[in-house]
């Protein structure tokens, strides 16, 4: 079934009252159990997506990271993540932006964007909105966009980007560093039978958004293509 069970933020609560590899070892089956649940539920989102969009991501089991966290530059040494998660990328060079799922107790989420653009993709992007950020303004401020996303998100600088006017009208937009969206969703929601199309239903609404930064990172300044077909 494609349904989270309540058995999976039962386990998830488990260890995050028991985050050590002793514990984790001796009740190494439940994690099995719960991860299967989680991969049949991320082949559901997949299938779904599969009908609008195109995913390089081959399964649900492939789109899932790793419960083992990566402590050796944290100060937080416990070793396991105390969520579920997963990220769907697009494919192909023309689309961009990628879909992620967190399935947590209290604190389950889907996203999207971009996280950690790289330097050339960050400042065509800001060149896109020195010159005209009217597309973007009407899909932030698209009803369906406010409604399921609220507003825009991520990391910014503190006054202006380097080389660029802070007194720029649209330095709101100019100080992003990442690019970000999301929706949370309550623990009914993740446990209800049809929470993996409200899934792909938010993520749909992310479209829009993507379409407008795959043109952009697609094309130079003057719209023409970067990459052949």
């Amino acid at each position: 079934m494609s349904t989270i069970p309540k058995s999976t933020f039962t386990f998830l609560n488990k260890v995050k009252n028991n985050n050590n590899r002793e514990w984790f070892a001796e009740n190494k089956s439940l994690y099995t159990t719960e991860y299967q649940s989680v991969i049949l539920f991320a082949d559901s989102v997949l299938n779904e997506m599969n009908k609008h969009d195109l995913i390089e991501t081959a399964t649900g089991k492939k789109s899932l990271y790793r419960i083992y966290r990566d402590t050796r530059f944290s100060k937080d040494k416990t070793p396991y993540k105390t969520f579920f998660s997963g990220y769907l990328k697009r494919a192909t060079k023309h689309l961009r932006g990628g879909y992620y799922f967190h399935i947590e107790p209290g604190n389950s989420f889907v996203g999207g964007g971009f996280w950690n653009p790289n330097s050339e993709d960050l400042l065509r992007i800001r060149k896109e909105i020195v010159s005209d950020a009217s597309e973007l303004r009407a899909i932030l401020s698209d009803q369906l966009f406010i409604d399921t996303f609220g507003e825009l998100s991520g990391e910014k600088v503190k006054t202006a980007p380097r080389n660029f006017d802070k007194n720029h009208p649209n330095i709101d937009l100019l100080r992003y560093k990442q690019f970000l969206i999301s929706k949370k969703f309550s623990d009914k929601d993740v446990l209800s039978p049809d929470f993996y199309k409200k899934v792909n239903t938010t993520f749909m609404a992310m479209r829009p958004f993507f379409n407008f930064m795959s043109e952009v990172l697609t094309t130079d300044e003057n719209g023409v293509p970067l990459y052949e077909d």
